[in-house]
């Protein structure tokens, strides 16, 4: 449950359009609920600003079916992170209200209850390549079902410089940037560098062998001048994602 949705539930008892009976039934699961294989905590929406996520690698397709079937009776959204694309039909078979997004390996639910007005302004999500779009889109899926509205522009890495450098007035009006660049890692530091918005770095694990299955990229990133710049770990889009709604909820 979010902030937007507790305060439409008080509004609808204050005005009597709703009892406080139902309305407590409706936050009886706060702030936590208790299943077989997990512990539900509804109540991080209202303490953080961001929902509870499910990260599904590791668990079981009747974990998740468990984990996810009690996510989709609350009016909230519904989000799981890295879920192979068999693992996900497997739960879809049990959950047909779940969508799978085979790019970002995330299945999502609820999109009705995305909260709106709880951010400052568009995310600009970037890849360096095409092989970057899925950590982009990993991204972008996450900011969207926190309520955040997102523009992309991928595959505009600096082997081909005029790319990005074509988009340097959507660099300079976007309030924070996210930028997923494997290799060497360089494009986050040529955008912190054009932009005066703060700049999410996600190195991918995208690269031939001393690539380091992204170690290089990172290391690269955070041995960047390029002022303004922060870089979470390798492949993490969604913790990309926390980090920029974190600062466009602030603006």
């Amino acid at each position: 449950m979010h902030e937007e949705h507790l305060k439409k539930i008080l509004d609808r008892v204050q005005t009597g359009q709703l009892s406080t009976t139902e309305a407590l039934q409706q936050l009886r699961h706060l702030p936590m609920e208790q299943l077989q294989c997990a512990r539900l905590d509804h109540h991080r929406g209202l303490r953080t600003g961001m929902p509870e996520v499910v990260f599904g690698q590791g668990k079981s397709v009747e974990q998740l079916v468990e984990i996810l079937g009690a996510m989709l009776g609350k009016q909230s959204t519904v989000i799981a992170t890295r879920v192979s694309r068999d693992k996900a039909a497997a739960v879809l078979q049990h959950l047909p209200g779940l969508k799978y997004h085979h790019q970002a390996r995330m299945l999502t639910g609820n999109e009705q209850y995305i909260p709106t007005n709880c951010a400052g302004g568009t995310v600009l999500v970037i890849s360096a390549g095409t092989a970057d779009t899925a950590v982009a889109e990993e991204a972008r899926l996450s900011l969207k079902f926190f309520g955040h509205p997102v523009r992309t522009i991928y595959d505009a890495g600096i082997a081909g410089l005029h790319r990005i450098t074509s988009h340097h007035r959507e660099l300079r009006r976007a309030p924070v940037i996210i930028v997923a660049a494997g290799m060497e890692g360089a494009l986050p530091g040529v955008v912190a560098g054009m932009t005066p918005a703060p700049v999410v770095a996600v190195p991918t694990s995208i690269g031939y062998g001393t690539g380091f299955g992204g170690i290089s990229a990172l290391l690269g990133m955070l041995n960047s001048c390029a002022p303004g710049l922060a870089v979470v770990n390798i492949d993490n889009g969604f913790g990309a994602a926390c980090m920029a709604a974190a600062i466009n909820r602030k603006l």
